[in-house]
């Protein structure tokens, strides 16, 4: 049988109170807390507290305090990611960010959700991956729901609502995301 985090990671119903899962949130939200009020300049210390609330990261991620994940270690990144202030990643499933990735203010990317049913919701969640391409930006204040790949190449306009897959070299812009043109074309 599997443990409640074993079937958070693959997407299946789980409790979210399971003992274990606490405290790994419970972990991470005193990494945060110390990234956010204590160091919240990239110093030393603040690269070392990324690296173990980070661990599968790449080199050269930085991230502008503050910054708010659920566990961390789902958050999978190449090299040169940079987070700008603000960001959130409910990591409850892996979260795969390519490299040469850049989030604005405010981005949120979201992999938890949660049964339709109300009584099922009551008791368990679900979370769906989120894959994010090599050399993306995402504009400030966009919101990336669950079960969303990117593609390599996008840009996706400030304040957007990414609800379905975003294929290569894509500028997607609004609420929901509408792919506006593809970026290796020339305008017309």
């Amino acid at each position: 049988m599997n443990t409640e985090k074993e079937k958070m990671i693959a997407g299946e119903n789980y409790f979210s109170g399971d003992p274990i899962l606490v405290k790994d949130r419970r972990k991470s939200k005193n990494l945060l807390h110390r990234l956010n009020v204590t160091e919240y300049r990239i110093t030393k210390k603040a690269r070392e507290i990324l690296k173990e609330l980070i661990p599968n990261a790449g080199a050269n991620l930085y991230i502008e305090p503050p910054f708010f994940c659920d566990y961390g270690y789902n958050i999978i990144c190449g090299e040169n990611v940079y987070f700008n202030v603000n960001c959130v990643v409910l990591d409850a499933a892996q979260v795969t960010i390519g490299s040469n990735v850049f989030f604005a203010p405010g981005v949120q990317l979201y992999t938890a959700s949660h049964p339709l049913d109300a009584e099922l919701r009551k008791t368990v969640a679900n979370a769906m991956p989120i894959k994010i391409g090599n050399d993306c930006w995402i504009g400030g204040n966009t919101v990336i729901c669950p079960g969303i790949t990117i593609g390599n190449g996008c840009v996706i306009g400030a304040g957007s609502v990414v609800t379905k897959d975003i294929p290569d070299n894509s500028l997607a812009v609004g609420n929901p995301a509408n792919i506006i043109r593809k970026l290796n074309e020339s305008q017309k």
